[in-house]
C-alpha cells in the first residue's frame, strides 16, 4: 500500500471514518467518534502514516520493520509512524490501521460505538 488513493480508501471504509484537517494541508487527519486513528502525511514521498498502537506491539512493529519508527510529534510510547514505500506488506499496514481504527474505537462511550455500527 503506497498510493493515497488505495491508503484513504482502506481507511475511509471503517465506519464513522471522517477526514479532517485540522492542523493545516500538509497532514491529513482521520477520525472516528471525534477522536483521531490515523495521521497521513500525503505530501511527503513516500507517504507516511501515523497509528496508534498498543505500546508493546508498537515496540515490537519497530524491531520487525525498518519502516516504523516512533510517532512523529506525538505519544511515542502509543504512536507509530510508518513509511509506506513498499518494504512492509500491504495486509501488515492494513492490520496496523485496523489496530489503529479499534483502539480508538474502543475508547469510546458505547453509546457512540452503537450508533457508530447502526
Amino acid at each position: 500500500m503506497t498510493g493515497l488513493d488505495e491508503l484513504e480508501a482502506f481507511l475511509f471504509d471503517k465506519p464513522g471514518s471522517s477526514r479532517e484537517q485540522p492542523f493545516g494541508p500538509e497532514v491529513l487527519v482521520f477520525k472516528v467518534g471525534g477522536k483521531i486513528f490515523a495521521l497521513v502525511a500525503w505530501e511527503k514521498q513516500p507517504l507516511e502514516i501515523s497509528l496508534k498502537c498498543d505500546p508493546e506491539n508498537a515496540l515490537f512493529l519497530r524491531a520487525r520493520f525498518a519502516g516504523v519508527r516512533p510517532g512523529y510529534h506525538l505519544n511515542k510510547k502509543h504512536w507509530n509512524s510508518i513509511i509506506l514505500d513498499g518494504r512492509i506488506p500491504t495486509a501488515d499496514i492494513q492490520e496496523m490501521i485496523n489496530e489503529s481504527y479499534d483502539l480508538v474505537l474502543q475508547s469510546l462511550s458505547k453509546k457512540l460505538r452503537k450508533n457508530l455500527s447502526a
